[in-house]
């Protein structure tokens, strides 16, 4: 029983770790509007979670961001974009289409996250550790 419940603190201190690496990433791209910055998120989930497995999602919320993902893995721009500053909105102008398509570099902040991973374990297993033993349960 208390394995179980040390698992999901365990599992949350390596989503945080995780996510402040992401936060870090998005720290480093050149801002526009903050959407992005702002839609990074970490969630518990219930779903693909079961007793002594916790599961938690890193990631950005691509109604706050929809453009993360052309961020992340870079993009094709076809055709004239405007920035709105009173909307704060950039607008993309498909009757205005570029004389020759530019490839916009991908500036990932997820993936490289994942590098972080072994740091990530090292502080599940000492919060799985320390949860243990506050519990009374010894090796």
């Amino acid at each position: 029983v208390a394995c179980q419940e040390a698992a999901r603190p365990a599992a949350q201190a390596g989503a945080q770790g995780l996510y402040d690496e992401v936060v870090r990433n998005v720290s480093r791209i050149k801002r526009h509007t903050g959407n992005l910055a702002s839609s990074i998120y970490q969630a518990y989930s219930s779903a693909k979670s079961s007793p002594g497995v916790a599961t938690y999602h890193v990631s950005w919320n691509a109604r706050k961001a929809p453009h993360g993902h052309l961020v992340e893995y870079g993009h094709l721009q076809r055709y004239e974009v405007s920035y709105d500053s009173k909307t704060r909105r950039f607008t993309t102008h498909k009757n205005k289409p570029l004389a020759l398509p530019r490839q916009v570099a991908a500036r990932p902040f997820v993936r490289p996250a994942a590098a972080k991973m072994l740091q990530a374990e090292q502080a599940m297993r000492e919060r799985l550790l320390a949860e243990l033993s506050a519990a009374g349960v010894t090796k």
